[in-house]
């Protein structure tokens, strides 16, 4: 695994939430330091750690890991997990009601 590349969407996400280190670290129940680390690749993040951080950053564990763990290399499929990412829980139940709603029309009609 490239933990610099996790460390690095690690970061992204946290700068895409205006959060400092210090802030996410607190939240998260680490170091300022170790975040540091992890996000520069120089420490591996253990599952234990990796979970509550990306509970705090509003992610997912496979969306970190995205260029890893791939459940399709499907373009649609990614570009509709762009689309949720950062979106509220009320906005993304809209989504999936939305998407059932055509597609339950498109399979009658196509």
């Amino acid at each position: 695994m490239d933990y610099v590349f996790l460390g690095k969407r690690i970061r992204e996400e946290r700068l895409r939430l205006n959060l400092t280190q210090e802030k996410l670290a607190e939240a998260c129940g680490i170091s300022t330091a170790y975040l540091g680390q992890i996000e520069r690749g120089e420490r591996c993040i253990t599952l234990d750690k990796l979970i509550p951080l990306a509970n705090c950053l509003g992610t997912t564990i496979d969306f970190l890991l995205s260029d890893y763990i791939s459940p399709q290399n499907d373009t649609n499929f990614n570009i509709l997990v762009q689309l949720f990412q950062g979106r509220s829980d009320q906005e993304k139940e809209l989504a999936v009601h939305l998407l059932k709603l055509l597609f339950s029309y498109t399979d009658g009609h196509l």
